[in-house]
């Protein structure tokens, strides 16, 4: 097992214990998994195509739990097909890395409260409106556990793969150097038009030219 620590010059004090490995070969491509705990004994699984460290800036994608969209198909956001998205374009890439974050569902707020957040937009508010509904900011993700995960695997400059200005901004801020944000772009249906919506008009995510 192998713990890791930020060198002393970066501002995370996260620590990760990369716990295993092993070839996973998936309709996506062949990926090495490496799985890793943190210090609340979350493990959090890093999807590795072809070797990230001999590209400058390979293509990352920081994706957050999301256990009703990736799992079980929910059409009430993008968060699934975003990630099958980037298992295609990594493993058809020259060298990436996906870093799978356990404990962001429902940007942070836990499953639970995320299903009531999707109760009160049942009711007309928007995804940012129900989460302070709830008592809770519009979005209480940290990045310093992806930043370490990366920094583990000698992976320190990246290019992007997401719509969200806030992980750019949180990866940067624990070392990890983004020298573009590419965009991400999933599936919209009638579910999640307006979830797509708020998260570009209030949230400021950049979707690209095809999504503007």
């Amino acid at each position: 097992m192998v713990s890791f620590r930020y060198r002393q010059d970066d501002t995370s004090s996260a620590v990760v214990e990369r716990t295993g490995h092993a070839r996973i070969p998936t309709r996506h491509g062949v990926f090495t998994a490496y799985s890793f705990r943190d210090v609340q004994g979350l493990e959090h699984i890093a999807y590795v195509g072809q070797d990230p460290t001999t590209v400058d800036g390979p293509l990352v994608r920081v994706h957050s739990e999301c256990l009703t969209g990736d799992v079980f198909g929910s059409l009430r956001c993008d968060c699934g097909s975003q990630l099958e998205r980037a298992l295609d374009i990594i493993g058809d890439s020259a060298g990436g890395v996906i870093v799978y974050v356990r404990g962001h569902e429902g940007r942070g707020i836990g499953l639970g409260h995320k299903l009531q957040a999707y109760e009160l937009q049942d009711t007309g508010l928007d995804t940012v409106d129900a989460n302070h509904a709830l008592g809770f900011p519009a979005d209480t993700r940290e990045y310093d556990v992806a930043a370490a995960i990366l920094a583990n695997l000698r992976v320190h400059r990246v290019r992007l793969l997401s719509n969200n200005p806030a992980k750019t901004e949180g990866l940067s801020a624990h070392g990890i150097e983004v020298v573009e944000q590419v965009p991400l772009l999933g599936i919209t249906t009638n579910e999640n038009v307006r979830y797509l919506e708020t998260k570009r008009d209030r949230m400021e995510h950049t979707f690209g030219p095809d999504h503007a």
